[in-house]
């Protein structure tokens, strides 16, 4: 879903701290609505209502054993499924490690997405769908977006690279190269930059100095907007405008950083204790944000939804969620052995010994047992 391109100067004709807003917490108008169709609007109603749903299954699936450890995206489904739905079909999407519901408007489908966490090699990434890997390191995924945005120019395609990232990602030098090269060589990219807040346990003011970390492209010589992250219909106007920019085919593309404020309510990761270092009342602020009732207020009263379509959309949510795991549960978990393959052309003796170890503990707790823990 890309809708139609309006004028898009004045999105960047504005201070790195003028917060871009197009509802309000309460679900009222206070900017321009992007142009978007009644469908398409419930559209991202609907997928920000099955991205918090696949969450709260994934996390108890992880809880229960049946996954790995998992990174929680409650808080921040509007940045994740506005940006997207903001992209053509022929776009690329560069994820982090949270990026599950980005990746699936972009058509990953959600039993790879659950593949991936249940260790499946198969999973979290397509290249029908023009979906990158889950980048877990740190900012690593950034000069990846540059280069694949410039090999978009070199080869005279019109397709924009798109990079997910976390406030964290803008203190690793990655951030810097990636940005600086986008720069330079007028990279066809968008750089989406999720600010919830923490970079796990480390607070945002302990990042940076700098007020805004849109302000950061100044560095670059690249545009950079600060969003309401929490805010799907502004989070969609401003990285449509921004991917318009990107494929400019009349003039000279250029790359955008744009930061969007949010908050996660949860975890860092299913392994995380958020408790210990913030405070719950920080949490249930956060919470009087939360992006689905504010979109939820605004197409009720507009008229776009009632409670018997918000009742059908909860059932095939359910449904479709449901299925997915099944169809991920059902397919065939791999080998450990798969571990030793491809790490190097030839297997050394280091992961000879490694293999040896991990089949001996095989042997001692049984198979069963293995995989389950």
């Amino acid at each position: 879903m890309s809708g139609r391109d309006d004028d898009v100067d004045d999105t960047f004709d504005r201070a790195p701290d003028d917060r871009i807003q197009v509802l309000n917490e309460a679900g009222e108008l206070v900017g321009d609505p992007p142009a978007l169709t009644d469908a398409e609007l419930v559209d991202l109603y609907r997928w920000m209502r099955l991205a918090r749903h696949f969450d709260e299954r994934a996390v108890n699936l992880q809880r229960q054993g049946r996954m790995g450890t998992y990174p929680p995206l409650a808080g921040q489904e509007a940045a994740q499924v506005g940006s997207a739905a903001a992209l053509d079909d022929g776009d690329w999407v560069v994820p982090s490690y949270r990026e599950h519901a980005a990746v699936h408007v972009h058509g990953l489908s959600l039993s790879d997405i659950l593949l991936y966490w249940m260790g499946h090699g198969a999973g979290g990434w397509g290249t029908d769908e023009n979906v990158f890997p889950a980048a877990v390191p740190i900012a690593t995924q950034i000069p990846h977006t540059t280069g694949l945005a410039m090999a978009s120019t070199i080869r005279g395609d019109d397709r924009v690279a798109v990079a997910y990232f976390g406030d964290g990602a803008t203190s690793e030098g990655d951030f810097h190269e990636g940005l600086n090269m986008a720069g330079v060589f007028d990279a066809p990219a968008v750089f989406v930059c999720n600010n919830n807040g923490w970079a796990i346990s480390v607070p945002r003011e302990r990042q940076t100095a700098s007020p805004t970390l849109a302000g950061k492209a100044a560095a670059y010589g690249i545009d950079g907007v600060q969003v309401d992250g929490m805010d799907p219909l502004a989070m969609y106007a401003v990285t449509r405008a921004a991917i318009v920019k990107a494929r400019d085919p009349d003039g000279r593309p250029r790359p955008t950083l744009i930061e969007a404020v949010q908050y996660r309510f949860g975890a860092h990761t299913t392994a995380d204790d958020p408790t210990v270092y913030r405070d719950e009342t920080e949490v249930a602020a956060w919470r009087e944000r939360d992006p689905i009732p504010r979109l939820e207020r605004f197409l009720r009263e507009t008229g776009r939804l009632d409670d018997d379509r918000i009742e059908r959309i909860e059932s095939d949510v359910r449904a479709q969620v449901s299925a997915a795991i099944e169809r991920a549960e059902a397919t065939a978990r791999p080998d450990p052995d798969d571990l030793f393959d491809d790490v190097y052309a030839e297997r050394s003796a280091e992961l000879d010994r490694q293999r040896a170890a991990l089949n001996r503990l095989r042997d001692r707790h049984g198979e069963d047992a293995f995989l389950r823990d």
